[in-house]
């Protein structure tokens, strides 16, 4: 993302760049212009006028990218809406134009309401909740759970509602006295349901209406679309051409000469020597009006059918046939020895692929060709399937889809025109699964949940429960389950300067219910539980992967719950990064000290835990604040010597803006502090699961590095990223390793030698300095850097300045 450096009296200062959003227009506009499916290109659209939003509420000043509050004049708490990279649009997603239950409610209140401003109506909807019977209303859809937080907003009128139910009239007052000047831009008040929260405590991927809505806009697949038409509209006429031609020959029907096995030979001059009698020799008496029949046939059938191409192709034999055929028609004598040689090949290489067709042999392969072709289109089914699903509550998840995913009935096939029994397929049913509700575990068991970061996704509807254990009464503590999952829906704001992201109780309406919250050695254990459960799936599942941003934050509110505390470190942006780190990340570097001096980790990154234990030590604030102007609170930790450590292991500087050698910086900061796993490994519970686990996930790792090293990746800066992944899991398959004892260790590399052998030989050669890195640190002593060079040995690093040694040569 684009940032500009600026230098000041007060040292380096970093702003956003305006020609961001300029560039990520231009590849929307590209995508809406060039891409093949209409979905993606209306999608690409609507990213498309965000982009223009964001770039004019920038160039107007209402918008200031890199700070906490970037909107003029509004607070912190409000929700923004977020585009990639960080930007703020300038929209409030609380704001708006007014939803369809805020248009019901209006239409209900206030028929004669003579105004079509948005803020009018809004600010009489937040009053009206304030009225004796508004106040009826929210303290009703409290009592029976029945309502939707959707953004953090619209859980504040229900807090407030609340606490004048249990009679804290002055907590009430206060919390309004600062809402009510918003009242006309943003709604406080939730989406009304007609089931409870409590009926939907498990997790789901999407709901019922966002699957079906994603069903119905599957558009038929153009490529079958077009396979179909070549096998039931121009094989039938492809074989009466052939036909029509067999009946010209005087002789043996036309064949290739073949071996044993059918594979056809070919003669010294490298060409398929043919064998049988010659075509275009005797035309029976009806054959010219049978062969002008067929043209026009295909002239007519032409002009509705257009999805295949194949049949205009010239080097096609289907259309090589036709333009002989018309010759054959019109002007017989203009055929040359060379073109009845053509036929002749034609002819024999159909008949050797599926026999004459009036064979038995060709009509058998016509038919599977026939059934192949007559299945029911994918885009059929999911409207039948989206059909099923609108029977359900829209805004919910499924307990069971077994229903929805059952084979077309009787009934559904007289509405829908396709055939009974016919079944849903795979790539359906994996859609019509995202809306399955059920634990964690189930869904990572049954393949729902692909990814840590779908984890991240799932895991605040856990979460906010876990923290709110702490609230005695039933309706605040399920209300605050729903503000906090609500909140965990934020998109994060591109921030400078060290700035912070804004915390869930600087919500005002959040803030109030945190005094109502009690200590819970109960909660303090189940956060814990949670934490570790969550940990253990998470790498069980995706071992090769580190820990996305999104999941180490509910990972970080169940440690601070549990009071774990544990310094879990986000990955930084190498395109933003100001080159300093902070408090957090020396502590978890010399937590990760504790846990693998003298192992293999240490030996193979060359590791000195000695020189990282010493930052554990006060320093000068001043001192810290002179070298990096930004740094806060970080006198507990030597965090300038941290930042040096890095770039001194880099070998690469801190100082121009380059994306390579932050990146560079940025890699060696994760190695120091393993990047969470020794943290989220420190637990008693997790070094007895990791010591079980750990040659299973170091397996994990390595077959995942075989596998995305070898898969083609379309463009340069895709295998950039291909490589940056690829080092992240050799790093955790080195963790997982070091956890292991010699004997456990020397099996795994047996394993991997076994593994390595199988694969091509190229790519052997491109991983052989890597592997003798790997074994060369498996002794007790660290590899120098120049027996490393000598045994052209080296580490597996994602970062580099120059082009990546592992990186295939553009022309292999």
């Amino acid at each position: 993302m684009g940032l500009d450096n600026q230098m000041g009296d007060g040292g380096m200062n970093m702003s956003a760049n305006a020609g961001y959003p300029l560039l990520q227009m231009a590849k929307a506009l590209t995508t809406a212009q060039q891409h093949e499916e209409v979905a993606t290109r209306i999608q690409a659209e609507k990213k498309i006028l965000k982009w223009a939003e964001t770039f004019a509420a920038m160039a107007n000043g209402l918008v200031t990218i890199g700070g906490r509050t970037p909107v003029a004049d509004v607070p912190a708490w409000a929700t923004l809406e977020v585009v990639k990279g960080g930007f703020a649009t300038g929209n409030l997603l609380a704001g708006g134009s007014l939803l369809s239950h805020e248009l019901t409610l209006l239409r209900e209140l206030a028929p004669e309401l003579e105004t079509d401003e948005v803020s009018v109506q809004r600010h009489f909807l937040n009053t009206y909740f304030l009225t004796d019977e508004g106040l009826g209303r929210l303290q009703g859809w409290l009592q029976a759970e029945c309502y939707e937080v959707v953004v953090p907003e619209e859980g504040a009128l229900l807090v407030v509602a609340w606490l004048l139910q249990q009679g804290c009239s002055a907590m009430a007052r206060s919390l309004l006295t600062e809402l009510a000047p918003w009242f006309s831009r943003l709604r406080f008040y939730p989406v009304p349901t007609q089931r409870s929260r409590s009926a939907r405590a498990q997790v789901y991927l999407q709901t019922v209406g966002e699957v079906a809505t994603k069903l119905q806009s599957i558009e038929p697949n153009a490529q079958i679309a077009a396979q179909a038409e070549a096998i039931q509209i121009w094989a039938p006429l492809y074989d009466q051409a052939v036909s029509l031609f067999l009946e010209t020959v005087e002789g043996d029907v036309p064949t290739l000469k073949a071996d044993a096995d059918g594979t056809w030979q070919r003669g010294a001059s490298g060409r398929f020597p043919v064998q049988g009698g010659w075509p275009c020799r005797n035309y029976p008496t009806d054959w010219i009006a049978r062969g002008q029949a067929l043209l026009t046939q295909y002239a007519q059938q032409r002009q509705q059918h257009s999805r295949c191409n194949r049949p205009d192709k010239a080097k096609d034999s289907f259309a090589q046939l036709r333009r002989y055929l018309l010759q054959c028609i019109c002007a017989p004598q203009s055929l040359t020895g060379l073109d009845v040689g053509r036929i002749r090949l034609i002819l024999a290489r159909y008949v050797n692929k599926r026999g004459v067709p009036s064979s038995t042999q060709c009509q058998l392969f016509r038919q599977r060709q026939q059934a192949q072709a007559s299945g029911t289109p994918f885009h059929e089914i999911a409207q039948v399937v989206a059909a099923r699903l609108s029977q359900y509550p829209k805004n919910e998840g499924l307990d069971r889809v077994e229903p929805v995913l059952a084979s077309i009935t009787e009934a559904e096939s007289k509405r829908w025109s396709m055939p009974v029994d016919v079944g849903v397929p795979l790539t359906l049913r994996r859609k019509v699964n995202r809306c399955l509700r059920g634990s964690m575990s189930a869904l990572v068991a049954r393949g729902v949940v692909t990814s840590a970061e779908t984890i991240a996704r799932l895991l605040p509807q856990i979460t906010g429960e876990i923290k709110a254990a702490a609230v005695n009464e039933p309706s605040l503590r399920l209300l605050y389950t729903a503000i906090y999952s609500a909140f965990r829906r934020r998109r994060s704001l591109l921030l400078l300067n060290f700035e912070k992201q804004v915390q869930l109780e600087e919500l005002p309406w959040l803030a109030v219910v945190n005094r109502f919250r009690g200590r819970s050695l109960g909660a303090r254990a189940l956060a814990q539980t949670t934490l570790e459960e969550t940990t253990q799936m998470t790498l069980a599942a995706f071992p090769h992967t580190i820990i996305p941003n999104k999941l180490l934050q509910e990972m970080h509110a169940l440690s601070q719950s549990a009071k774990l505390n544990l310094p879990l470190s986000e990955e930084l942006a190498a395109d933003i990064f100001m080159g300093s780190f902070s408090a957090k990340f020396v502590q978890a570097a010399i937590q990760s000290a504790s846990v693998l001096s003298g192992t293999l980790y240490e030996r193979y990154y060359a590791i000195d835990y000695e020189k990282v234990r010493s930052l554990n030590r006060p320093v000068n604030s001043r001192t810290v604040r002179s070298r990096f102007p930004f740094a806060r609170n970080q006198q507990r930790f030597d965090t300038a010597a941290f930042s040096a450590l890095c770039q001194s292991r880099s070998g690469v500087s801190y100082g121009q803006y380059s994306t390579a050698i932050n990146g560079m910086i940025i890699e060696q900061q994760q190695i120091l502090t393993t990047h969470n796993l020794a943290a989220l490994c420190s637990t008693p519970a997790m070094a007895s699961w990791l010591s079980s686990n750990a040659l299973s996930l170091a397996k994990q790792c390595f077959g995942w590095v075989c596998w995305r090293l070898q898969h083609p990746v379309p463009i340069w800066h895709a295998g950039l990223i291909q490589l940056k992944k690829a080092a992240y899991s050799w790093r955790q398959m080195v963790f997982f390793l070091s956890m292991l004892s010699a004997a456990q260790v020397d099996d795994f590399m047996a394993w991997v030698n076994s593994r390595i052998s199988a694969q091509p030989s190229t790519f052997q050669q491109r991983l052989s300095p890597v592997m003798r890195g790997l074994q060369l640190a498996i002794p007790t002593q660290p590899l120098t850097q120049r027996q490393a060079l000598e045994l052209e040995a080296c580490r597996f690093l994602g970062w580099s300045k120059n082009r990546h040694w592992l990186m295939e040569d553009a022309t292999a």
